[in-house]
């Protein structure tokens, strides 16, 4: 995209709702809720591997909806916008998706400082 062009209104949210449009990037922004995951609890919550949640973490940041931040060799993550799970719900209502359905079940797989601080 050139700098100098305007993107347009339609343009910003068909971005935005793009970016949360993947199944996967779903389950990601819901993990991390309103708190702050490292990528090593997110392959344990969801059974994925790192190189592929790796890359939904980028994509969500380069669109700005999360942020991270670096402690020793622990990346945590963010919602840098915490609206985006109220877009989650509104659609998983749309859908027909009940509200118990879209929790995501912690696992003590993780073994990150901060997740044995909580152990």
């Amino acid at each position: 995209m050139v700098a100098n062009m305007k993107v347009s209104p339609h343009q910003q949210i068909g971005e935005l709702l793009e970016a949360v449009g993947s199944p996967v990037r779903v389950r990601i922004l819901l993990a991390i809720g309103t708190g702050e995951v490292c990528v090593c609890h997110l392959e344990s919550l969801l059974g994925l591997r790192q190189a592929y949640i790796s890359q939904q973490l980028m994509d969500l940041r380069e669109k700005g909806l999360i942020a991270s931040r670096r402690e020793g060799k622990f990346i945590y993550y963010r919602l840098e916008k915490p609206e985006v799970l109220q877009l989650v719900h509104v659609a998983a209502g749309l859908a027909g998706v009940a509200e118990n359905e879209l929790s995501i079940r912690e696992n003590s797989g993780c073994d990150c400082p901060k997740c044995r601080q909580v152990g």
